[in-house]
C-alpha cells in the first residue's frame, strides 16, 4: 500500500518537475533575449557617441586652423572661438568613419548650433535570434551630441595712439589666457609648431 502510494506521488511529481524546468527555461532564455539586445544598444551608443565625437574635433580642428591663418588678425579671434570662421567645410564625414568602424552606420548628421554635432546611427548587426519574435531584424538605434568648449580667453590691446610717443612699431597680440592657469604670450613671428595646439584652443566632450 505504502509502496504503491510513493509510485503515485512519484507519478504526480513528474509533470509539476517538468514544469519547473521549462518556466526555468523559459526565463534563462528570456534573460539571454534582453543581454542580447542590451549589448546591442550599447554599441549602438558606443557607436553613435564615437561619430558625435569625431564630428565635433574635425570641427575644433578646422577653428583652430582658421585661428592661426587669422593670427595677426585678433579682430577675428572671437568669431573664430564662437565657431564661425571662413572656409568651414562639413565634418560629417569623420561621424560616418567612426560609426563604420563601430560596424553601425550614419542615419543622421547636423551640426547643433555652431559648435556642436548631433549624430544618430544605427547597429549593423541584429539582435540575433532569441524567443523573443521579431529580434532576428532587429537593429538599434542610437542618438549622441557632441559639443566644443572655448578653452581660452584674450582682451584686444588698446589701439596706440598715433601722438604716443612710446608706441611700439612692432605688432601686438592679444594674451591667451587658457584653462589650467596657462598663458600664451604670443608673437606674430611664432613658427606654428609653437602656437597653441587645436585641444589647447578648445574642449570637445559629449553634451550632457
Amino acid at each position: 500500500m505504502t509502496r504503491r502510494r510513493h509510485l503515485a506521488d512519484a507519478g504526480q511529481a513528474f509533470p509539476i518537475y517538468i514544469t519547473v524546468v521549462g518556466g526555468l527555461l523559459f526565463l534563462a532564455f528570456a534573460y539571454l533575449a534582453v543581454g542580447q539586445a542590451a549589448a546591442n544598444r550599447n554599441g549602438a551608443q558606443t557607436a553613435a557617441d564615437a561619430a558625435a565625437l569625431a564630428a565635433a574635433q574635425e570641427r575644433r580642428d578646422q577653428l583652430a586652423d582658421a585661428w592661426v591663418d587669422n593670427l595677426r588678425d585678433p579682430e577675428k579671434w572671437q568669431d573664430i572661438f564662437d565657431g564661425m570662421a571662413d572656409g568651414l567645410t562639413p565634418s560629417c564625414w569623420r561621424a560616418e568613419q567612426l560609426a563604420a568602424a563601430n560596424d553601425a552606420t550614419v542615419l543622421s548628421c547636423h551640426a547643433d548650433g555652431l559648435l556642436g554635432h548631433t549624430v544618430e546611427v544605427q547597429t549593423n548587426k541584429t539582435v540575433g535570434d532569441s524567443i523573443v519574435p521579431g529580434t532576428e531584424t532587429k537593429k538599434s538605434r542610437a542618438t549622441a551630441t557632441a559639443v566644443i568648449k572655448r578653452r581660452c580667453g584674450f582682451e584686444l590691446p588698446v589701439p596706440a595712439s598715433e601722438e604716443d610717443e612710446d608706441a611700439e612699431d612692432k605688432e601686438e597680440l592679444p594674451t591667451l589666457s587658457c584653462k589650467g592657469g596657462i598663458d600664451w604670450l604670443l608673437d606674430p613671428e611664432t613658427p606654428d609648431d609653437l602656437l597653441p595646439k587645436p585641444e589647447d584652443l578648445f574642449d570637445v566632450h559629449l553634451a550632457d
